[in-house]
């Protein structure tokens, strides 16, 4: 397990190195991929271990997903607080001070390991969401590094590339580490070298420089939040993203409490099943910018709503591992293409000024339906069964199909427009 720690970390820096030679990208670009993949490591530990933890603790079985939950939780409430420190003291100041949360609720979810505190978990699992809530505003201070929007696309890619890194480094720290120190129930160790990896993330980000993005946008009149989000194009962008993490939180949450606790399915299994699951997640952001330039960003929406749809025959089918596998594959694959979907688009709808309180708002309706998605997973799991959750899905499934089928529309008449006023019979 070690050795694959060791693997997972030699892959990073040789891509870190590789990418750097072949995209000629600012520097903020690359310190962020390689800073991101090890911060972003705490997420899978808690989806992998909080559940199981939080029932070996003896918690409600109603609320043995509450550790997910809160963290997204605290996304969602540190998500506005998160953009404005950000606007007013800039991404690096901003940055450290999410990472020092991130750091000091590893040490406390280390200190309720050892003493077994359902409570403690659950404060820390708080502190890694408002966290996260920080690490979630990388991909808009990577967007302002670059000069050209077209390259959106491609540097979101690239952060959400490094979340591969996360995928395997989160779920092997906590299996690795199990029992490097004496607890009731194991994962103190994991935690605490959760904890080493937010310094090594601190350490690096010394070389951030926040981004000039005066030379990107006129700033413009600043519109209040009222009118932008009336704006076709922001209603489109935040449902993609939103429904699309919502739902992809739903099943993941619910995926190792039905597969270890209820299935009795291994921990080997399940950890191979979240992996690929977050592997998935982020591997497709090897080719979604070339998929974008050749299908657009409307057609990559439809997609991941297809795959969507895909996974909920799949999950209906069966509850073996390999049933389980295939629908978080696809459940990863998809979120990818909705989420980048989402944010790329999210830029069109507002002016240079008005982008922090607009992505403070973005990031709060996701995060907020994220955490309600992963706080009702648990009580539908042990309540309905898994196949009451995944059937609860569809009607989210079928929105996502409309929302798409509006951007189709909206597409069709923007370009209906531009080629009416190129057309010479329309002079």
């Amino acid at each position: 397990m070690l050795s694959n720690i060791i693997i997972t970390l030699s892959f990073l820096l040789l891509s870190y190195f590789t990418l750097q030679r072949l995209l000629k990208l600012p520097k903020n670009v690359w310190l962020l991929f390689l800073v991101q993949a090890l911060v972003m490591s705490a997420s899978p530990v808690i989806v992998f271990i909080g559940g199981i933890l939080a029932t070996s603790m003896g918690a409600d079985p109603a609320l043995v997903t509450l550790p997910v939950t809160v963290m997204i939780l605290g996304v969602a409430c540190a998500a506005i607080p998160a953009a404005m420190l950000a606007k007013h003291k800039g991404r690096r100041f901003a940055t450290f001070t999410g990472f020092s949360l991130g750091f000091i609720g590893a040490l406390i979810a280390s200190l309720a390991a050892l003493i077994a505190s359902f409570e403690l978990l659950v404060c820390a699992s708080l502190l890694f969401g408002v966290c996260t809530a920080f690490i979630q505003q990388l991909r808009f201070g990577a967007i302002e590094s670059v000069s050209d929007s077209k390259d959106t696309p491609t540097v979101l890619s690239i952060l959400m590339l490094s979340g591969i890194f996360s995928a395997f480094l989160g779920p092997e720290i906590a299996v690795l580490a199990k029992d490097w120190l004496a607890s009731p129930h194991g994962y103190a160790g994991s935690f605490l070298l959760l904890a080493v990896l937010f310094i090594i993330a601190m350490i690096l980000m010394r070389g951030f420089r926040n981004p000039d993005i005066h030379h990107q946008h006129q700033p413009g009149e600043v519109r209040p939040l009222s009118t932008i989000i009336k704006q076709p194009i922001f209603i489109i962008a935040l449902l993609a993203a939103a429904i699309g993490f919502a739902l992809m939180s739903y099943l993941m949450t619910a995926t190792p409490l039905s597969m270890h606790k209820i299935q009795g399915h291994s921990l080997h299994d399940t950890k191979w099943v979240i992996q690929s699951h977050i592997a998935a997640m982020f591997i497709p952001s090897l080719f979604t910018a070339l998929l974008v330039k050749y299908i657009g960003l409307k057609n990559l929406m439809l997609l991941g709503t297809v795959i969507y749809a895909l996974v909920i025959m799949i999950a209906m089918s069966g509850e073996q591992v390999m049933h389980y596998w295939w629908a978080l594959i696809l459940l990863g694959i998809g979120w990818n293409f909705l989420f980048l979907t989402g944010t790329s688009l999210l830029p069109q709808s507002y002016r240079s000024s008005e982008r922090h309180k607009v992505q403070a708002l973005n990031d709060f309706v996701i995060f907020a339906l994220q955490a309600t998605a992963s706080l009702m997973a648990g009580w539908i799991l042990f309540n309905s069964g898994w196949h009451g959750v995944v059937l609860t899905s569809l009607p989210f499934v079928v929105i996502l199909f409309l929302v798409s089928w509006a951007y189709l529309k909206k597409e069709q008449v923007s370009k209906h427009k531009r080629s009416s006023k190129l057309s010479p019979d329309a002079r």
